[in-house]
């Protein structure tokens, strides 16, 4: 059986660390090892999957800020993170986003193992322009294999890589996989993130304010935490939206309260391939999200058949796109439908056989 390490920033209770998390169960389920590097230890993480093993990469005193701290720092993190490929010996490395996928491929070089770098987020982010994205291209050349979550990000990348590169799903949590909801859907217009400039739910408030007088039963729910929960409940109040806007932070039992709304509404201005829009149309919820740059959500909605895209930052088309799901709802209702289809695709184990066997392909037989 083969032994998959897996190097990410921690198992923060985020989408890249439940990706992650997910990955490592399967392995496990399917007899091989996991090892799972982090750099350190978050308070609120998903708990280490059974079976695992976890190995921390960097010390817990600060590096220090000056030119020659950060260079020393820089070469620590390098030797400690080699000397664990070294010991350890996994058949394939899978690391996730932005430095850490340079890190991996680097620290690798020469000890035969292969590495296959995860790009979750969309490219030209995770990559910006300058040293990192110099660094990326140059590094993810020697890499076994570059994951992407969208295939629009493939055309990022400069040939050499783009040869390297492979669009793998994400996995559905078995949660949102359940029967056709058959109860009366209350009148509320739901999203779900973390609250930040990007998710950038003010878009949506702004946007139902427009509307919200001619449909006076329909509310508006947020949930999810984070930096913008003031900026966003300060909007609410200046918008006179204080009645109409649930925002009661982040819950677990996501599933339960999402598959009871009307419609779900993703705003965000970058993104790769998104969970929580997967989720709401897996459970046949009539969805409209924002078409963002990396293709992931038009990657999942055909436009007017399966759900409604606009796009980013455009106030104007979103309440557009909420009073047509709004006044015509048998319409929204088949779009909402048809939108389970994307559980052929991102069901867990169909998309788990995928990363399992595509991880494998790297190991020497």
């Amino acid at each position: 059986m083969a032994k998959l390490a897996m190097f990410i920033s921690s198992l923060h209770r985020a989408g890249s660390e439940r990706e992650a998390v997910n990955i490592a169960e399967n392995f496990l389920k399917n007899g091989h090892q996991v090892l799972i590097v982090t750099q350190y230890r978050d308070e609120d993480e998903y708990p280490l999957p059974e079976g695992a093993v976890r190995i921390l990469s960097e010390r817990e005193e600060p590096y220090g800020t000056s030119l020659t701290q950060r260079v020393r720092g820089l070469t620590d993190r390098f030797l400690r993170l080699r000397r664990i490929w070294k010991k350890e010996r996994p058949d394939v490395v899978l690391s996730f986003i932005g430095k850490n996928n340079v890190m991996a491929i680097m620290t690798a070089l020469g000890t035969g193992i292969p590495v296959v770098a995860h790009v979750q987020g969309e490219a030209a982010l995770e990559y910006p322009e300058g040293s990192l994205r110099k660094a990326a291209f140059l590094s993810f050349r020697r890499a076994a294999g570059v994951a992407l979550q969208t295939e629009r990000s493939r055309q990022f990348f400069p040939p050499a890589v783009q040869a390297k590169c492979d669009v793998l799903p994400n996995a559905l949590s078995p949660d949102f996989v359940r029967p056709p909801y058959t109860g009366a859907r209350e009148k509320t217009i739901t999203t779900v993130g973390r609250l930040d400039r990007n998710k950038n739910q003010r878009m949506l408030l702004r946007a139902f304010a427009g509307i919200a007088a001619d449909y006076p039963d329909w509310k508006v729910q947020i949930f999810g935490d984070g930096e913008d929960r003031e900026i966003l409940e300060n909007l609410r109040t200046e918008l006179n939206l204080t009645d109409r806007v649930n925002m009661p932070g982040s819950i677990r039992n996501v599933a339960e309260e999402l598959e009871k709304t009307s419609l779900f509404v993703l705003t965000s201005d970058s993104e790769g391939l998104p969970n929580a829009l997967i989720e709401a149309m897996a459970l046949g919820v009539p969805c409209i999200s924002t078409d963002t740059p990396s293709g992931g959500p038009a990657q999942l909605i055909e436009d007017g058949v399966n759900g409604l895209l606009v796009p980013p930052g455009d106030e104007d088309a979103l309440a557009a796109a909420l009073r047509r799901m709004l006044d015509a709802p048998e319409e929204a209702a088949r779009m909402g439908e048809k939108a389970r289809g994307v559980m052929a695709v991102y069901e867990h184990e169909a998309a788990m056989k995928r990363w399992r066997e595509y991880l494998l392909s790297f190991v020497r037989k």
